[in-house]
């Protein structure tokens, strides 16, 4: 098979984008928050769990230690207890207090608006960071999560596995403007459609784009 052009394969990402917005016109980050500082701390637990097991915890969760004071200064086993249904529970918590106190030391208690900022905070990798930009701050950031990133090897965006590279390539085929929501339709498309073990091609909006490599 001849090697893609990046000019076609940036035209097929748009075309996919735009066909995935039609059958997807509500996507959007299904973790539930109601500002910077919860969106944060959902993203960080979310890691190896699903994000309706986390909206199951949050709610009391903030309802107990709703701000990074609260969080920061609470004792870790009261934590621990409100996390206890989630994968990783007890590194979560020691993550969520950590960064709580970090926010207020070097941050005077605000989420910082900058990637190269949110990732130095305990437990928030690039994919967390790019979360919270793009979805509290309106930033646009690139997500490689698990679905994003298989989908992206499937429709021959990239052949890559480490997701920093993926980010950077996707980045390359779309306008910073579509970062946010390709990300949003992409993970409900993986999650509605085009599922890891068993993805349902017959309905697939963008079949005819997409080469289906593994498939």
């Amino acid at each position: 098979m001849a090697r893609e052009s990046r000019a076609s394969k940036s035209a097929r990402a748009e075309a996919i984008n735009a066909g995935l917005a039609l059958e997807y016109p509500d996507a959007h980050c299904e973790l539930d928050f109601r500002n910077p500082f919860e969106l944060l701390v959902a993203t960080v637990l979310s890691a190896q769990t699903t994000d309706a097991a986390v909206n199951k915890v949050t709610p009391e969760l903030f309802a107990r230690f709703g701000s990074p004071e609260l969080l920061a200064a609470a004792p870790a086993a009261d934590v621990e207890f409100v996390l206890r249904s989630i994968g990783l529970f007890r590194s979560k918590a020691r993550n969520i207090i950590a960064l709580s106190a970090r926010l207020l030391a070097e941050y005077g208690g605000e989420v910082p608006a900058r990637l190269e900022d949110l990732v130095t905070l305990p437990g928030v990798g690039r994919k967390t960071a790019n979360v919270v930009l793009g979805n509290a701050f309106g930033i646009p950031g690139i997500t490689v999560d698990t679905h994003v990133g298989r989908l992206s090897r499937r429709m021959g965006f990239t052949r890559l596995e480490d997701p920093v590279k993926v980010e950077a390539e996707l980045g390359r085929l779309l306008p910073p403007e579509e970062w946010t929501m390709f990300c949003h339709r992409m993970i409900f498309h993986g999650r509605r459609c085009c599922t890891a073990r068993k993805p349902e091609c017959g309905r697939c909006p963008v079949l005819e784009l997409c080469p289906r490599r593994g498939v």
